[in-house]
């Protein structure tokens, strides 16, 4: 049996890497979807069609997640178009490199928004329609290692990232009562393709070097259907008892 069947799943950030095979997951376990990107929509359209091949039904829609009215609207035409959303998966994400003493005030409050007030947006939005329909539902969002042991260069990607698991934590004890759920997925060293590889000087060959697979237990890089596999598990019943929660998809890297 398909875990996601008769389910509506909005995904922002759904146009590539974690985010496209979070939706492809979300597909093949029998998932309706609300796919969303900021400005690619030839690739979103892409992931669409996978999906629908796969048998969902799906919305693609642009939208930059991390502008309150763009979301509002965008909320609005998903619950038109299906009736309802059951499990909002917030993946967006934005991190910069830049020593504390060079990080500009615009790329601080730049990178609260994307990492921090896109989910208290979307969840803002559609929170009201999953306590009024009374069938419960599921919040993911993606964080990362970042949020636990910190990092050199990336003060505003640290601070947004723990408030992110913060406001996971304060949403699930609220709406706990109403049957809503919420968790965080914390990443480290996954096989993506980087927007700005310029923050990524140490892949300049275009892999992970030894020196990064060093401290990975398992010894290697994680791929982006890993994550889709918790995704999958943390949107459906067989997470039913989980909430206010942080999965380390990690390889052991934290330890």
């Amino acid at each position: 049996m398909q875990q996601l069947q008769g389910r509506t799943a909005l995904v922002a950030g759904a146009g590539r890497n974690n985010g496209r095979a979070i939706a492809l997951a979300f597909a093949r376990e029998g998932a309706d979807l609300i796919l969303v990107a900021r400005e690619n929509k030839e690739a979103l359209d892409e992931v669409a069609h996978e999906c629908e091949q796969l048998g969902a039904k799906v919305l693609a829609l642009l939208c930059d997640v991390s502008d309150h009215a763009q979301v509002e609207a965008m909320v609005r035409q998903g619950l038109a178009h299906f009736g309802h959303v059951d499990v909002l998966m917030s993946v967006a994400g934005r991190r910069a490199h830049q020593n504390f003493w060079e990080i500009s005030v615009e790329e601080w409050h730049r990178t609260f928004a994307v990492n921090l007030h896109s989910t208290f947006y979307l969840a803002k939005a559609l929170v009201p329609s999953m306590m009024k329909r009374g069938k419960g539902g599921s919040i993911v969002a993606l964080g990362g290692l970042a949020s636990m042991t910190s990092q050199p260069q990336r003060a505003h990607v640290v601070a947004s990232k723990t408030g992110l698991y913060g406001l996971v934590k304060a949403l699930a004890l609220e709406l706990g009562p109403y049957g809503i759920r919420a968790n965080l997925i914390a990443l480290s060293t996954i096989e993506n393709v980087r927007a700005n590889p310029e923050w990524y000087p140490e892949r300049a060959g275009g892999g992970y070097s030894a020196a990064d697979l060093a401290g990975i237990p398992l010894g290697r890089a994680g791929k982006p259907q890993e994550v889709a596999n918790v995704a999958v598990f943390l949107a459906s019943d067989q997470s039913s008892y989980v909430t206010g929660d942080r999965i380390l998809c990690a390889g052991g890297k934290y330890m």
